[in-house]
């Protein structure tokens, strides 16, 4: 009876700290983002709240870009370490496993819970930022193109973004964004910045500035743009080539353990057959 009290008790508590979060991020996030009053009568302000902001870029990062990603984050974390303790609890109510080996795997299996979350993040980050490195250049390619044969730039994203919807979805997706923030009132400079944000990309944060020096100096776009694809297309050879010459390395690995093993076995196998029949007659 006392575990199943001591797990009640952590879940309520954990309930109870991502309630207040909850409730913290409601009132933090008033209109203008400035000082409000917390669910305690404290003052809370976004620039002090450090770890909140950090994540609120993780998931932007992620592409969850919904207003209660971070609830819904909180959420996953707490049932990814209540559920496995409660299975475990569960499995020693019915005398399957020992409480000793319950309490300790579901400790261990809850702090994985909670640690696999973020590590989620990471990893569509790292899948966004390889499909916009991949698809950028191409990209760059047909804006120039249409920014030569007269179009505006931002007419020249919204033909990209129709033009390869299909070839790059996720690049699609993004340049929409990129227009209607042109629309409400950005420059493309700031549109292209908030876009760079998004994937916290060096590539895009310099395809930006290429943009706004063009706008503010009277500079040709198209030039600029030409220049830039250039560059970003010699990068993804690069590193393409990169990984052509770790692949002969990564090659030794199944090499060293699958291969090998086995032509001992066929080469040696009859060798060391015959030595130990002779060993064998000896010994006779």
């Amino acid at each position: 009876m006392l575990p199943i009290i001591l797990i009640a008790a952590a879940i309520l508590g954990m309930g109870l700290v991502l309630i207040l979060s909850m409730m913290q991020e409601t009132v933090a996030e008033g209109p203008g983002g400035a000082t409000a009053r917390g669910p305690l009568g404290g003052l809370v302000t976004e620039d002090k709240d450090k770890s909140k902001e950090k994540l609120r870029e993780r998931l932007i990062h992620a592409g969850l870009y919904k207003q209660n990603s971070r609830s819904f984050f909180y959420m996953t974390q707490m049932s990814f370490a209540i559920v496995p303790l409660l299975l475990c609890m569960a499995g020693y109510q019915m005398g399957m496993i020992s409480l000793l080996v319950a309490v300790i795997a579901g400790g261990l299996a809850g702090v994985m819970g909670v640690v696999a979350p973020g590590l989620a993040l990471d990893f569509r980050k790292g899948k966004r930022q390889t499909n916009i490195r991949r698809s950028i250049p191409d990209a760059l390619d047909v804006i120039t193109i249409c920014v030569e044969a007269g179009m505006s730039l931002n007419g020249a994203v919204v033909r990209v973004s129709k033009d390869l919807a299909n070839t790059h979805p996720l690049l699609a997706t993004e340049l929409i964004i990129v227009h209607r923030q042109i629309q409400m009132g950005k420059t493309s400079g700031e549109a292209l910045r908030s876009f760079a944000e998004r994937f916290d990309l060096s590539e895009l944060r310099s395809l930006a500035s290429v943009v706004t020096q063009s706008e503010k100096f009277g500079a040709s776009i198209a030039h600029a743009l030409r220049i830039h694809g250039e560059t970003l297309r010699k990068k993804r050879m690069q590193r393409a080539q990169e990984k052509a010459q770790k692949a002969a390395v990564w090659i030794l690995l199944p090499t060293v353990f699958c291969i090998f093993p086995a032509l001992f076995v066929v080469i040696l196998g009859p060798a060391a057959y015959d030595i130990a029949e002779m060993m064998r007659n000896v010994g006779r």
